[in-house]
């Protein structure tokens, strides 16, 4: 690769938005050979990729400026500063600040206490790179405090971006092409309280719609089951332009081991949140985040987590071998060893493609509105990948009829692109 800014995403949708807001600081900043590595530390696995990541760039391009962020970086910003190949090192909040990019002669290492922070500014984005949906910030931080996880010490305590601003980024976005905008935050579902008013997560995307008529397709990200208010429900029940897609928050099928995450569901909780949702809107689907192998699980725990898969009808997981964040509480439990951790990640992440599997087979025959990413590929509105059988133009939306399935993608034939 050669001179020009490069962006490399680790992690979740929130980082990929940050990043595309970091592009625009970076080229305003007249940075042309510049690569920013945007951290993950959701997993060990996770920081080591970012760090051989960043290796490689510096390899790839002896002469750029590597600025190095993330919530890695934000948690153990001394590891990154360690490293011969970074230029400088900026903590969560200093990544969305444009004149640290701008500046040489600020100090090496910006990362400040993120706990402290109790504002999130509304980013505005034209676009993104290379992708026909676009992900919009309306969240950040988490007040929760589940023994696995270390994210609220590398994004602060929860805070919410103004339905205003998100609509103007949403109507920005929509003006230029994008047929379908993703709402992402750490904890969307706690979207809101700290507002005047308090409005809940379901108040705010009714208002977005109203005030963005032309939005045709607005999807959810990871929502906390606990979370999810009355006015939501019934989006959910009678609002066709909110995707029937819906990706939860589980970690496990297991009340001990809820219990033991402090989680604030129990099984039987998410069991009956996937029955209700079915029932108000039959064709919806359902993601979910599950950790395998979590402090003290035994087999017969982890047939519960499994079991969840056919108790809610999953379709689309996210399975994580469970990873030992240090100062978490749960890094303190007695561990079930990698080995074991990893082939239990193995088994889930082999139910959940059988259980995908099925749901794509059950599509044959039926019609589906595709939007369109690339090379006559899309996803459908249960966010199927799907093959059509001529090219459309990228981020449009297309009406298809489904033809066959394999095990991991639909094929379609186009019946006539949408207006």
């Amino acid at each position: 690769m050669g001179e020009g800014v490069h962006i490399v995403t680790f992690g979740c949708r929130l980082n990929a938005y940050e990043s595309e807001v970091m592009r625009g600081h970076v080229e305003a900043a007249g940075l042309t050979d510049a690569v920013v590595v945007n951290t993950c530390a959701v997993t060990g696995e996770a920081e080591r990729q970012a760090r051989q990541a960043i290796r490689k760039a510096r390899r790839e391009h002896p002469d750029a400026r590597i600025i190095v962020t993330g919530c890695a970086v934000q948690i153990a910003p001394e590891r990154f500063a360690a490293m011969p190949e970074v230029d400088q090192v900026l903590g969560n909040i200093e990544k969305l600040s444009a004149e640290r990019f701008a500046s040489t002669t600020e100090a090496r290492v910006q990362v400040n206490d993120i706990m402290a922070v109790r504002e999130t500014a509304g980013h505005l984005i034209a676009g993104f790179e290379g992708r026909s949906r676009a992900f919009v910030q309306v969240q950040q931080g988490c007040d929760h405090r589940c023994t696995f996880c270390i994210i609220p010490f590398g994004r602060g305590p929860s805070r919410s971006v103004p339905v205003g601003a998100i609509a103007e980024q949403v109507r920005t976005l929509v003006e230029g092409g994008y047929r379908e905008i993703v709402l992402s935050g750490v904890d969307i579902t706690s979207y809101g309280a700290d507002l005047p008013g308090r409005p809940p997560l379901g108040a705010m995307v009714r208002r977005l719609l109203a005030q963005v008529p032309e939005l045709p397709r607005l999807r959810l990200s990871s929502l906390d089951p606990a979370g999810i208010d009355d006015e939501l429900w019934r989006l959910i029940a009678g609002e066709p332009r909110l995707m029937p897609h819906l990706h939860l928050s589980l970690q496990a099928g297991d009340d001990l081991i809820l219990k033991r995450m402090k989680r604030r569901h129990l099984r039987a909780d998410a069991v009956e949140l996937t029955r209700r949702a079915r029932t108000l809107r039959p064709e919806i689907v359902f993601g979910a985040d599950l950790i395998a192998g979590f402090p003290t699980e035994d087999e017969a725990m982890f047939a519960n987590t499994l079991a969840l898969v056919e108790d809610c009808g999953l379709t689309w997981l996210h399975v994580f071998p469970y990873s030992p964040r240090p100062g978490t509480p749960a890094a303190k439990m007695p561990q079930v060893p990698a080995a074991e951790r990893k082939e239990r990640a193995a088994r889930l992440r082999a139910h959940g493609a059988a259980a995908a599997a099925c749901f794509l087979r059950s599509r044959v025959g039926r019609d589906a509105l595709v939007l369109v990413e690339q090379d006559g590929q899309g996803r459908t509105e249960q966010f199927a990948e799907i093959r059509l059988d001529r090219p459309a133009p990228a981020g449009t939306l297309a009406h298809a009829r489904v033809t066959a399935a394999d095990d991991t993608t639909l094929l379609g034939t186009v019946i006539r692109e949408a207006a």
